[in-house]
């Protein structure tokens, strides 16, 4: 599945972040701007695996309903980490402040990105194979 694989890669770049200036704007920016597109990736990649299981959300949920529902049967999704990223992503265009968003880098590499690999190896272990088929 294309956008398993754009998760993933995408992920191995946001993974790196922890190695940058935490101190320099533009650094902080960009990670909140690759956490912004990985959290888009990772809704959109539980709305399809969704489809395939044949839940209705899937044709076309919001992504609150998404990862509601993607909660209701997967395990290794914590809807509370997953829907404190889906506010943090619709407040991203709202911080001015550079202490608030450098506080949301702390979270992205403290909370998010290792809920990102958790999501990662969960999928793989569910569906092995069958990912790279749909």
């Amino acid at each position: 599945m294309k956008k398993f694989e754009n998760f993933i890669t995408h992920l191995h770049v946001l993974e790196k972040a922890s190695e940058q200036d935490l101190e320099n704007e533009f650094i902080i920016s960009g990670i909140i701007d690759k956490f912004f597109v990985q959290f888009e990736l990772g809704w959109k990649l539980l709305k399809e695996l969704l489809k395939y299981e044949g839940r209705a959300v899937g044709m076309s949920g919001s992504p609150r309903a998404i990862i509601k529902d993607a909660y209701s049967i997967y395990d290794f999704l914590d809807a509370d980490v997953w829907l404190e990223m889906l506010d943090n992503r619709n407040d991203l265009t709202h911080i001015y402040d550079g202490e608030m968003a450098k506080k949301l880098v702390n979270i992205i590499i403290n909370r998010y990105i290792p809920e990102f690999h958790k999501m990662e190896n969960s999928i793989n272990a569910t569906y092995g194979n069958v990912i790279k088929e749909l």
